[in-house]
């Protein structure tokens, strides 16, 4: 082959290796990067195809931090003023169940602080543990105040109850507690022109003569302010906290789940049964429309009685918000210095308070369900003597004439210590437990085999009923669940006129002169149904005579016996006729 065609087939073979190994480079799969590079390039890539999401999601929820708010204040803007109010009120309400959470926590963590650290190996009386609890106690109270206070309605209600309870509660809770017979946050005058203006298209001083702005008191659900009507006259004008119709159920739905939550972690302590059951009645106590009638009725049904003084309702300057009634002055009924300043007899006052709630609890049945000592007030009457003024008529609760019977005979066999008498009774209200249904009624300890040897309740006796209270409190729940629903305002009531009386300094046999008149209701209940007349005639008279006169007549010979066969006993434990033991002195020391 000649030389230069030689050279060209050479160089045509470089030109396909050429082209093939090209090819095959192409070919090949690239090498793996390094870790660093390889990271860096592809967290570059989905940060990159993130990047989009993410701005979207930031763009939304910038629009929906700038627009809801934007959007509810032009809505608040816009609406109307009971529009706003409902608005504001849904902010509070938040405000409030926070603020009551809070409270009980720390209240509880202090609790358990105290009594499992602090109190870790301290013995329960001695003077170290005293000094602890009660510091515990007085910054609980501290701190249930101030947040009724704040939270205002019926948060100042419940507070109210606790007071009550002066023989079960520390007292540092009592002490704390009774500025809420009478204190709450007062409103201003705008808030109160807003309500008159709703209710009467007229502002206070076109319907009054003259009226004050500065409240006289603040109570739970209104405060009052003093006023002359046109003609001169001195009235008291309740005027209900404008905001408080609208929010009763978001209260009543917090306080439920308040106490459900404390019934999720104390089982035993449930107490949101009685918050359904008397839903209704505190209802009713904002509709001061009904309780101007209930004042009205309250006056009929004890004019009998001449120291109780209703005040008088003017009903063209009243609504369901607002109550225009005569002005009474006066003390509150446990303030003693001021009452002995007026020279008037403490003992007279006790005994007056007594017999007009036992008279609606056993006779009329139609029963003053909060009769704390802001509102009852005493005066000077016109012969000398006290006169009480019952305030504040919203909450009643009515007593059907079959449980009032079986009341009246069942409080008469508690005082003789009639077994078989109090457990037919008790049977007859529901309550199978006859024997802890009338400590409960009583709020003191009874013993079927002797009776009390004073109306004052000893330390020992009030150290049994708190034991009784802690140890047995599932029980006592049973009970209240038996009873008929209106007993539970009716133990409200009962057990408030003793906590006065011990106000007071009991200067009264409170359980005697309530069972004088549980005799009396029950006789002429009894003559009534048989003659169809309620208690005029002249055989109902003698019979409530004669009935009261057997009552004391057993009552003061039970009593003769039993101190008879103390002295008996202690004649034949001094001859050495009977052994000297430990239940035998019990005996005789009661």
């Amino acid at each position: 082959m000649p030389l230069p065609r030689l050279s060209q087939a050479v160089c045509s073979l470089q030109v396909l290796l050429c082209h093939f190994h090209s090819v095959l480079l192409q070919t090949r799969q690239k090498p793996w990067p390094c870790p660093a590079a390889f990271f860096r390039r592809n967290f570059k890539g989905l940060a990159a195809r993130a990047s989009k999401p993410r701005l979207l999601w930031r763009w939304a929820f910038s629009a929906t931090a700038v627009g809801v708010p934007l959007l509810l204040g032009v809505h608040y803007a816009m609406a109307e003023a009971q529009e706003k109010r409902r608005m504001r009120l849904m902010v509070d309400g938040i405000g409030r169940f926070g603020r009551s959470l809070r409270i009980g926590l720390h209240i509880s963590l202090d609790y358990w602080w105290c009594t499992n650290v602090i109190l870790r190996g301290v013995e329960e009386n001695s003077p170290g543990y005293v000094e602890v609890m009660s510091a515990c106690h007085q910054r609980a109270a501290d701190a249930l105040v101030t947040g009724a206070i704040r939270n205002g309605g019926l948060y100042v209600k419940l507070g109210q109850g606790l007071c009550a309870f002066n023989h079960l509660l520390p007292p540092e809770y009592i002490r704390t507690l009774r500025v809420l017979e009478d204190r709450a946050l007062t409103r201003g005058f705008r808030e109160v022109d807003d309500l008159f203006l709703e209710d009467f298209r007229a502002l206070p001083q076109e319907l009054f003569q003259e009226f004050e702005y500065q409240p006289m008191a603040a109570a739970s659900l209104a405060q009052v302010h003093r006023a002359k009507l046109q003609d001169g006259t001195t009235v008291a004008v309740k005027v209900q906290y404008i905001d408080l119709q609208d929010r009763f159920e978001a209260d009543m739905h917090t306080l439920e789940v308040l106490l459900r939550l404390v019934e999720l972690m104390h089982p035993s302590f449930g107490f949101s049964w009685v918050l359904q059951d008397l839903k209704g009645t505190l209802a009713q106590e904002l509709d001061f429309e009904n309780e101007g009638r209930n004042a009205e009725r309250c006056a009929q049904e004890l004019k009998h009685i001449h120291y109780i003084v209703v005040p008088r309702v003017h009903w063209d300057k009243s609504s369901k918000r607002v109550l225009t009634a005569d002005f009474c002055d006066g003390c509150k009924i446990n303030d003693v210095e001021t009452i002995r300043s007026q020279e008037l007899a403490v003992q007279d006052v006790a005994e007056k308070l007594i017999k007009a709630f036992a008279e609606q609890i056993f006779y009329t049945g139609f029963i003053h369900s909060d009769p704390h000592p802001g509102n009852v007030l005493v005066r000077r009457g016109p012969d000398g003597k006290a006169e009480l003024v019952l305030l504040d008529h919203g909450l009643y609760q009515f007593l059907d004439q079959k449980d009032r019977e079986s009341l009246c005979q069942l409080w008469r066999a508690i005082i003789l210590r009639d077994d078989a008498a109090m457990k037919a009774h008790s049977a007859a209200l529901g309550v199978q437990d006859y024997m802890l249904f009338s400590e409960v009624l009583m709020q003191r300890p009874v013993h079927l085999q002797r009776l009390w040897s004073s109306h004052l309740l000893s330390q020992e006796e009030a150290a049994y009923m708190q034991v009784m209270a802690r140890d047995h409190f599932e029980s006592v729940m049973q009970v209240l669940k038996a009873m008929p629903r209106p007993m539970l305002l009716v133990l409200r009531n009962i057990n408030t006129v003793r906590a006065i009386n011990v106000a007071l300094g009991t200067p009264v046999d409170r359980y005697f002169l309530m069972a004088k008149s549980a005799v009396r209701g029950w006789s002429r209940l009894a003559s009534a149904m048989y003659q169809g007349i309620y208690g005029s005639s002249l055989l109902c008279r003698v019979r409530v005579i004669w009935e009261t006169f057997k009552f004391e007549v057993a009552l003061r010979l039970q009593t003769l016996i039993m101190r008879l066969t103390a002295f008996l006993v202690r004649v034949f434990t001094h001859l050495g006729l009977l052994p000297w033991t430990e239940e035998l002195y019990q005996y005789l020391e009661t």
